[in-house]
């Protein structure tokens, strides 16, 4: 069956961890250690720049296609007049995300991590794939841009040249197109935006589908800048740089879809609810999120209004977070470096933040 959106439902530090988003251990894991030991700075390096992380982004694969055959969620497509957005989940915790116009049958799809459930996806809907719109560089968000398009010869895979994203910026082909910031693309009667928002990664961007044509608000396909209650980790940017793409990002209006990268919601929302213990929206959308997690049901969408009213690393600018953290603005401190100063702590206590 095929939804459209409806409104949703609505400290101390515990032990550490430190993973990249793209290699996140499996959270329904009750025991036993994660396939990889953090070692900081140098496993991002060998990840993010060498063969050893497309080895193991196939090893996850892998791994994922043998524990969830079906996908680690029950996905909910959400249907507009004219449009279709399904998410699919991929990997032990991704989303790729298959829009279609449902007049023309094209369609495009953002980070396709397995091709293989991409491809599954294409076919069961009966649609061509005529774009592929990768946030960032990181395998388990680019991964099957290169299968994808052996199959699909017309696709084009698109993406900021300031990432290394597989397929564009090292293609030989006239197709595969990096994108300007705030440009814009037309797959049939769909309009995506690209929106540099570079943190996680220095190329970094998010996506904005025009959803006026089909009487949908604006969807954002925000990769690993913003999860519900959470975002995505700095990896290649500062506090600053990060605040400033999430603000960008928050600008788009309170009623914006949020369709984000991986499904992280339920850890983030009891993070949070660390932090802000008076929370009564925070509490309400945790207990909505622990029962759709029990029976292994997507989260996303949320919207953007929603998101500020719980997401910690959107609530920089609220007294009541900067006292929990027991952080003050300094005389004469201008507010958005103070803003960064408390995005940072959150994203210290966030780090060291062990689920149970």
């Amino acid at each position: 069956s095929c939804h459209r959106p409806a409104g949703q439902r609505a400290g101390q530090e515990p032990g550490s961890r430190g993973l990249p988003e793209g290699v996140e251990y499996i959270p329904t894991r009750k025991k036993g250690k994660n396939p990889m030991k953090p070692v900081g700075v140098a496993w991002y390096s060998l990840y993010a720049r060498t063969r050893l992380g497309y080895l193991f982004y196939q090893r996850q694969v892998k791994k994922a296609r043998e524990r969830y055959p079906h996908g680690h969620s029950v996905p909910q497509p959400y249907c507009f007049p004219g449009m279709k957005i399904l998410p699919i989940p991929v990997l032990s915790n991704n989303y790729s995300y298959l829009v279609i116009d449902t007049g023309s049958s094209q369609a495009a799809v953002i980070d396709p991590s397995d091709p293989l459930a991409v491809q599954a996806a294409i076919e069961e809907e009966g649609v061509m794939l005529e774009a592929i719109f990768c946030t960032h560089k990181h395998w388990d968000h680019s991964g099957g841009n290169e299968t994808l398009c052996q199959k699909h010869k017309s696709c084009r895979v698109y993406g900021s040249a300031l990432d290394a994203i597989p397929q564009l910026t090292n293609a030989p082909f006239s197709l595969h197109s990096p994108l300007a910031d705030r440009e814009k693309v037309s797959v049939g009667c769909l309009t995506f935006e690209a929106l540099a928002t570079p943190g996680h990664t220095v190329g970094h961007m998010v996506y904005v589908l025009d959803g006026a044509p089909f009487g949908s608000p604006p969807c954002l396909f925000s990769g690993d800048l913003l999860f519900l209650a959470g975002c995505g980790r700095p990896f290649e940017g500062s506090p600053e740089t990060m605040l400033a793409s999430l603000d960008l990002a928050m600008g788009l209006g309170e009623d914006t879809l949020l369709w984000p990268g991986h499904e992280y919601a339920l850890e983030c929302l009891t993070f949070a609810s660390l932090l802000e213990l008076d929370n009564s929206t925070l509490e309400q959308k945790l207990q909505w999120a622990v029962q759709q997690r029990q029976e292994k049901r997507s989260t996303c969408p949320s919207t953007l209004g929603e998101e500020q009213t719980y997401n910690p690393f959107l609530r920089t600018h609220r007294p009541e977070l900067q006292e929990a953290l027991g952080l003050w603005q300094g005389s004469g401190e201008d507010p958005d470096a103070f803003r960064a100063r408390v995005l940072k702590e959150v994203r210290r206590r966030k780090d060291l933040y062990q689920p149970t």
